[in-house]
């Protein structure tokens, strides 16, 4: 394999799409008030861009963190990671994970600019600091002794970066105001985030307890990470429909009930899996299921 296709590989192109729901979410709850900002476009692109660099930040820091404690190792069952394999270096990795690092706050400091100006400094401070806790906790998820993914809070970071930071935090670039009902749709995105997470977590279960990752799902149980697996998905269901419900009551409103569909046959797959290699297919089905669910949400507050 190439370098470059070592790279893109570790990147993990699949997480992507995921990554980016909540700011589709929260452009789109913002449009209806600030679609007239001079910069409402190059915003919503350079939250975009910010927001993929953050995404392939953390994916080098967890192929690099899990790397060197040696979680990733002949007993994981998802695909092999870059460092695991040989195919990078642990100091090319590091390097990679600089590079990402230096452009990810760069596009943010862009992105700050473009919603704030110089005339709101403690805002655009604010954001700034936020935008460096963003890439701190990319790298502390599985890298150093006190990583917080083997402690298991991974699901809490997550919703916290994914949900709230991402749909609420991009809503108020457009307009330096919150609008509580955005919440909602916060929730939403973040708890179907945590369900990727947790269904990698429940793959990974019993390789991740013989090393000391004590994931959320490795402190549940398996049957009740799967509990927890159904909560976390219908309470975001739920979190959508009511604002929906709280917006205009045209009908294609709820098209996002469509996407929904291939989640409710990924809950009856998880709830009869007995083989956890089984679950790693899943993953793609939660992620893309959310992505579509964001942007069908999204175009009907847009449209």
């Amino acid at each position: 394999m190439s370098k470059t296709k070592t790279w893109v590989s570790a990147a993990r192109l699949r997480t992507l799409p995921l990554s980016i729901s909540g700011i589709i979410v929260g452009t789109a709850c913002a449009f209806p008030f600030y679609a007239h900002h001079p910069n409402f476009y190059l915003i919503f692109f350079f939250a975009i861009l910010t927001t993929l660099l953050f995404q392939i930040l953390s994916n080098f820091a967890n192929d690099y963190g899990d790397g060197v404690k040696g979680t990733d190792n002949e007993n994981r069952l998802g695909p092999q990671r870059a460092l695991q394999s040989g195919l990078l270096t642990k100091e090319e990795l590091k390097k990679g994970i600089i590079f990402t690092a230096g452009l990810s706050l760069v596009s943010a400091l862009i992105l700050i600019y473009l919603a704030f100006g110089s005339a709101h400094f403690f805002t655009s401070l604010f954001f700034f600091v936020l935008g460096i806790s963003c890439v701190a906790a990319a790298i502390k998820y599985t890298v150093g002794q006190s990583a917080y993914g083997y402690r298991g809070l991974g699901d809490l970071f997550v919703f916290i970066f994914f949900g709230l930071v991402s749909v609420i935090g991009c809503f108020y670039l457009y307009g330096q105001s919150i609008d509580l009902w955005v919440i909602l749709p916060a929730v939403a995105v973040g708890n179907l985030s945590i369900a990727v997470l947790n269904i990698n977590n429940m793959r990974d279960l019993d390789a991740d307890k013989v090393v000391g990752k004590n994931t959320l799902a490795v402190k549940l149980g398996r049957q009740k990470a799967k509990r927890y697996h159904y909560f976390i998905i219908l309470f975001a269901l739920a979190a959508f429909i009511v604002y929906a419900l709280h917006s205009e009551k045209a009908w294609w409103n709820y098209a996002f009930i469509l996407a929904y569909i291939p989640l409710i046959k990924h809950l009856f797959f998880v709830q009869n899996n007995t083989e956890p290699r089984e679950l790693d297919s899943q993953m793609k089905v939660v992620a893309l299921s959310t992505f579509f669910v964001s942007v069908l949400f999204s175009l009907a507050l847009i449209l």
